[in-house]
């Protein structure tokens, strides 16, 4: 049974067609690269997956429990879409972090909020903030930032943000993670430590979907790679498939054209 079935997804904005009909299915622990050109609807299907934005039709599915179909779209209520987002965990461009937060305080906020909801809040806060903050210390040192947990979002270079971003994701436990573009706002030196930060969760077993101009690191880090354009699967398959056996033409002048670059 697949952890994540997409089942023709479609989203439009205005008369502009983004997602025409996208179809997919990813396995726990495996890892999927969404690679395309500017445009062509990349970062648009992220944000439906994750609910950010409501797609206009189609079925999303984790665990074979449904999130989202067109019947049931105009009931999904706010707290039902607050809680679809709990499978997912994001990991946006430009970080996003909160500036007035330190690094510690960052990564805590989210579970903090969400355990405010819980029966036994009450009674036993102390003890759950305790525990929100021994994991947040645990995940800030696991991206390499333990000696930086007091320190704020503009003492730290993009990676370390990033970093922080990623141990942000990964504090309310998802199912799945997504990267959009995770290195497109750091300087090409610090691509790497990011890089190596997602590859040590991949040898962890962590579902991600990942969007990336990075094609040496998709053919590296992934189960299966999806090749979009102009809103449709243009080609799916394992790394092997897509970058050394392609037979679609579209599929190579991409990659001819990100190789002279």
């Amino acid at each position: 049974m697949s952890l994540l079935d997409v089942r023709n997804i479609t989203k439009s904005f205005g008369k502009t067609e983004v997602l025409k009909g996208i179809s997919f299915s990813l396995e726990k622990g495996n890892v999927l690269s969404i690679i395309g050109s500017s445009g062509s609807g990349k970062t648009t299907l992220l944000r439906c997956l994750n609910f950010l934005e409501m797609p206009d039709s189609g079925i999303i599915r984790v665990c074979d429990k449904v999130l989202f179909d067109d019947a049931d779209k105009a009931t999904l209520t706010d707290e039902q879409i607050r809680q679809n987002r709990l499978h997912f965990g994001l990991v946006f461009q430009n970080f996003n972090l909160f500036p007035q937060y330190n690094v510690l305080e960052n990564v805590c906020l989210a579970p903090k909020l969400q355990a405010k909801a819980l029966p036994n809040y009450k009674t036993d806060a102390k003890q759950i903030l305790a525990d929100i903050e021994e994991k947040a210390r645990h995940l800030i040192d696991e991206v390499g930032l333990s000696a930086k947990c007091n320190a704020y979002p503009c003492e730290l270079s993009g990676g370390q943000q990033q970093r922080v971003a990623i141990a942000r994701a990964l504090a309310l436990n998802p199912e799945i993670l997504f990267f959009d573009e995770p290195t497109s706002a750091l300087d090409p030196e610090l691509t790497g430590e990011i890089l190596r930060v997602i590859k040590g969760l991949a040898t962890k077993n962590m579902t991600m979907v990942i969007v990336t101009h990075e094609m040496q690191f998709a053919r590296d880090v992934s189960d299966q790679v999806i090749f979009m354009d102009d809103g449709h699967i243009v080609e799916q398959g394992t790394p092997a498939q897509v970058f050394d056996n392609t037979q679609n033409e579209r599929t190579k002048a991409f990659l001819a054209r990100f190789n002279e670059g």
